[in-house]
């Protein structure tokens, strides 16, 4: 495997010095796209939100500075970002309102009705199963809670199926195909958008 293969392997787990590089890239590439979709966001005055794929942590504190009065949840299944996200929000940690663990998104080690938003920004790529992965979503939201889903790839643009074949495990989803997972993990409604000019789509389930 070549260097800039491994490298891009890395968005799915990092690991390593690689894998540091590649959080770090994360962080700061990613940012306008986030913002981009955190502005669909219908809650006013969250009191609990969760982002799940949270690399580098840059996200979860964004959303923390968004709503000072909610706390906060980060999940990464790569104990690298897990690590990472606790060092870029360690101030926030240390006033109480966030924890960042390792976990598993088709299992997630997370309470019933708890959530008001569940985020998640260029990951479900990788997630082992949509509709699984979006059931355990619903089961930790509360009824009326949004879950944020934010991809660079719209599933048809060249440059999502170009990285399909260099990344292991990769897979690029259209906006149909998200939309018809989430409403059969239980998602009452659905809402879509797409950023003018890019491939970066947004897709929202309202439970």
């Amino acid at each position: 495997m070549g260097l800039i293969r491994k490298f891009m392997n890395q968005t799915r787990k990092p690991e390593g010095k690689l894998g540091k590089m590649m959080i770090k890239g994360m962080n700061s590439g990613h940012a306008k796209m986030a913002d981009w979709g955190m502005t669909h966001l219908l809650a006013t005055a969250p009191e609990k939100v969760v982002d799940l794929g949270c690399g580098g942590g840059r996200n979860i504190g964004a959303l923390l500075q968004k709503y000072p009065g909610a706390k906060g949840s980060a999940v990464d299944h790569s104990d690298l970002s897990v690590e990472k996200a606790k060092e870029f929000n360690s101030e926030l940690i240390k006033m109480g309102r966030l924890e960042v663990k390792q976990g598993d998104v088709s299992a997630l080690d997370l309470p019933d009705d708890t959530y008001d938003i569940a985020t998640a920004f260029e990951t479900i790529y990788f997630w082992p199963g949509l509709e699984k992965c979006f059931g355990e979503v619903c089961r930790i939201l509360k009824n009326g809670g949004s879950f944020l889903i934010v991809n660079e790839c719209d599933g048809e643009d060249e440059s999502g199926q170009k990285y399909e074949k260099i990344v292991d495990g990769m897979k690029c989803y259209t906006t149909q195909q998200i939309s018809e997972a989430l409403q059969t993990a239980g998602f009452s409604k659905v809402v879509t958008d797409r950023y003018q000019g890019k491939p970066w789509i947004l897709v929202m389930g309202i439970k």
